[in-house]
């Protein structure tokens, strides 16, 4: 999936951010992640929050690499593991060279 330049673009510094809030709400098993700015409030499944992390961690950590792209992949309910979601978010084989072409320049304007 390449950026669709129809999308709008929206960007969010530290400083636009007025809370995280991380919470199990009442009644269910699996953390909501939910962050607040001035004008309107975003929530994250868990599973989402967890994918975020996984790519942070695998570019952050790793000597050499520089990116990394996830992708939604509808599995059927056969291919998924017990209280998995069926939409799962799995590494494309974009490399790190396709991905710094298509968005490097792009983030920085």
């Amino acid at each position: 999936m390449r950026k669709n330049p129809a999308k709008k673009v929206l960007r969010y510094r530290n400083c636009d951010i007025e809370r995280i809030v991380a919470i199990i709400p009442r009644g269910h098993r699996h953390m909501r992640m939910i962050i607040e700015l001035p004008d309107q409030i975003l929530v994250f499944s868990e599973a989402t929050t967890a994918a975020i992390a996984r790519a942070y961690i695998s570019v952050v950590t790793h000597p050499q690499r520089r990116s990394i792209e996830l992708v939604m992949r509808k599995f059927k309910p056969e291919e998924i593991k017990p209280a998995y979601s069926e939409c799962q978010l799995i590494e494309s084989s974009a490399t790190d060279e396709e991905l710094q072409q298509e968005w490097g320049d792009f983030i920085d304007k």
